[in-house]
């Protein structure tokens, strides 16, 4: 992974080494990745899993086409358990992308807002800022003192 220090202006990166500090005063404990990483593929191996299983029961209730009792234990074991395994799954795996993205979205969201109030802050400052060379007097018109004539 390249250090984003690198990849920024030379003016942003203070402004990034200032928001770490800010960050790091805080003293927030952050999540790990690992652990949600893990969920995240705890959930696709229970959505596999789930499939598998309900396959396995659908298959079974259809062989078992004789007994009832037989047709009835496959489709609580296999096929009802194996889709309570899919949501689940499917849950999990939801739930963890969602956040990612979303923390994704959050992060860039903030640095894109903190770019505009730099934008909007030099933009101040420019028309703020005295103009090198003055701006020209006004130089009032003048009059000779003669009225005009209108022609009847």
């Amino acid at each position: 992974m390249s250090n984003p220090e690198s990849t920024v202006p030379g003016a942003d990166a203070a402004r990034v080494a200032q928001f770490r500090e800010e960050i790091d005063s805080l003293k927030l404990k952050g999540g790990s990745a690992e652990g949600e990483q893990r969920l995240l593929a705890l959930g696709v191996v229970l959505m596999v899993v789930g499939l598998v299983l309900a396959l396995f029961g659908a298959i079974q209730v259809g062989l078992q086409g004789d007994f009832p009792a037989e047709q009835r234990a496959y489709m609580a074991q296999g096929s009802f358990l194996g889709i309570a395994l899919v949501i689940a799954g499917g849950a999990l795996f939801v739930r963890y992308s969602l956040a990612r993205y979303l923390r994704f979205w959050l992060i860039r969201s903030s640095y894109e807002q903190r770019a505009n109030a730099d934008r909007i802050v030099e933009a101040i400052e420019r028309a703020a800022a005295p103009t090198a060379a003055p701006a020209p007097a006004v130089v009032p018109p003048t009059f000779t003192g003669t009225a005009p004539t209108s022609h009847p």
